[in-house]
C-alpha cells in the first residue's frame, strides 16, 4: 500500500499552512478565546480558501475531495489550533446531508461549499452519555413537514450556526434503534432557543432546545446514516489530534533546547531524552491509526466502525500521554493561559472526549471481537 501523498494533496496541504501561518497566529487565536470563542470569521476565511466545499461533490459547488484529503487539513488546522467549526461544518454535515432528498441536498450543499451556510449535528442527549440510538427527542409529522421537541447538548458553534441536523425519534423507546429519523431544522425557526458559552479550549458550544420547531427530513431511518456522520467526525478529530500533538512536541522540543537548570539546557538530561523518546512514538502510534481511521471511512459499516473504534483508542491514548508529558517537561510555564502550550493541552483532552473518549471506545472494540481476541482478527 503506498502511504505518499499525491501532489494534489501536498499542495493542500502547503496551502492550509501557508494560511495558518499568516493568518491564524497564536495571539489571534487566543484574542478569539478570551473574547468568547466566535469564530464565524475564521469559517469565512476557510471558505474563501475553498476549505468549506472540500468533500461536497462538484455537482453542488465543491471539490469532490475525500478523506485523505480532509485527513491532510485537519492535521494542519490542528497544528495552529484553529478553533473555527470546520469537522462539524464542513465534514460532518457535508456527509449527512449528501444522502438527503434532492431538494434538500439543493438548498444546504451549495451555501455550505460557499461558506454562507453552516449547519452542525445536535448529537448530545444529557442522559446517552455516548449511545448514539439513546434519542428522546420526539418528531411527529406536522402537515406536509415534521415538527421536533427536545433537548440537544454541547452543540458545536450552536449560536453561530445557521442550521441544525437533529436526529428525532419517529418511533420506539428512547434506547431503539430502529425509529430515528435525521432533520434539518433552520436556526432562525420558530420553536428554536439556543444558549451558547465557550468551551475549556477557546471553541464555542451551545444548548439547543427544540419545541415543535419545523423540520425538513433527511431520513426516516437514520440510524445507520448517523453512524456514518459520526464516523467521519472521529476520522477528523483524529487527524486534528496528530497535528495538536506534533505541534505541541515541536514545542516542547524547542523548549527544551533553550530552557537551562544546573548551568546546561534539559534537552542534555538522558532521562528528559528518553521521555521524549516515548512522546515521539505515541506521537507515531497515534499518525498511524489516523491514517488507518481515514482509509476505512469508505468500508462496509462493520469494518469502518471497529477501525473507527481502535483508532479512537489509540488516538485517546496518545493525546493523554504525549498532552501529560509535555506539559510536565514545561514545569509551570506548561499551565499559564499566555503559553501556547496549555492550549494544545486543553485541546487534546477535549479532542480525546469527542464523539466517545478512550473507555467508551475500548468497549466498542472488545463488544466487536467474536470468535478471537482481535491478535490473529
Amino acid at each position: 500500500m503506498d502511504f505518499n501523498f499525491t501532489d494534489d494533496q501536498l499542495s493542500l496541504r502547503d496551502m492550509v499552512a501557508r494560511w495558518v501561518e499568516k493568518g491564524f497566529t497564536f495571539e489571534r487565536r487566543h484574542g478569539i478565546a478570551k473574547a468568547g470563542g466566535q469564530t464565524r470569521e475564521v469559517y469565512r476565511e476557510l471558505a474563501e480558501l475553498g476549505l468549506t466545499g472540500l468533500v461536497i461533490p462538484e455537482a453542488h459547488g465543491g471539490m469532490g475531495f475525500g478523506a485523505v484529503e480532509a485527513m491532510v487539513v485537519m492535521e494542519e488546522l490542528g497544528r495552529g489550533l484553529v478553533n473555527a467549526p470546520f469537522a462539524a461544518g464542513a465534514l460532518v454535515a457535508p456527509a449527512l446531508l449528501s444522502s438527503a432528498p434532492a431538494t434538500v441536498q439543493s438548498a444546504w450543499l451549495p451555501r455550505t461549499a460557499s461558506g454562507e451556510a453552516l449547519a452542525v449535528l445536535a448529537l448530545h442527549e444529557r442522559t446517552a452519555r455516548y449511545r448514539w440510538h439513546h434519542v428522546s427527542t420526539a418528531a411527529s409529522k406536522a402537515g406536509g413537514g415534521y415538527k421536533v421537541s427536545g433537548h440537544k447538548s454541547v452543540v458545536p458553534a450552536a449560536d453561530e450556526a445557521d442550521a441544525f441536523i437533529v436526529p428525532a425519534r419517529l418511533a420506539g423507546a428512547a434506547d431503539d434503534v430502529r425509529g430515528i429519523g435525521l432533520f434539518i431544522v433552520d436556526a432562525k425557526a420558530a420553536g428554536v432557543t439556543v444558549q451558547g458559552y465557550p468551551t475549556q479550549d477557546g471553541a464555542r458550544a451551545g444548548e439547543v432546545k427544540l419545541a415543535d420547531a419545523p423540520a425538513t427530513l433527511i431520513a426516516e431511518d437514520g440510524h445507520a446514516l448517523l453512524e456514518q456522520g459520526i464516523d467521519v467526525g472521529i476520522a477528523a478529530a483524529c487527524a486534528e489530534g496528530v497535528g495538536v500533538m506534533e505541534q505541541y512536541v515541536k514545542l516542547t522540543v524547542e523548549y527544551m533546547n533553550t530552557r537551562k537548570q544546573f548551568g546546561t539546557t534539559l534537552a542534555t538530561f538522558q532521562a528528559l531524552r528518553h521521555r521524549m523518546a516515548d512522546v515521539k512514538m505515541q506521537l507515531e502510534l497515534g499518525r498511524s491509526m489516523s491514517y488507518y481511521a481515514s482509509l476505512k471511512l469508505e468500508q462496509a459499516a462493520a469494518q469502518r466502525r471497529r477501525a473507527l473504534s481502535q483508532a479512537k483508542v489509540q488516538l485517546g491514548q496518545s493525546m493523554r500521554f504525549v498532552g501529560q508529558q509535555c506539559t510536565q517537561l514545561h514545569g509551570g510555564i506548561g499551565v499559564t493561559d499566555e503559553y501556547a502550550g496549555s492550549h494544545y493541552f486543553k485541546r487534546l483532552t477535549m479532542l480525546e472526549m469527542a464523539f466517545g473518549d478512550t473507555m467508551h471506545h475500548l468497549g466498542e472494540v472488545s463488544g466487536r471481537m467474536q470468535d478471537t481476541a482481535g491478535v490473529f482478527a
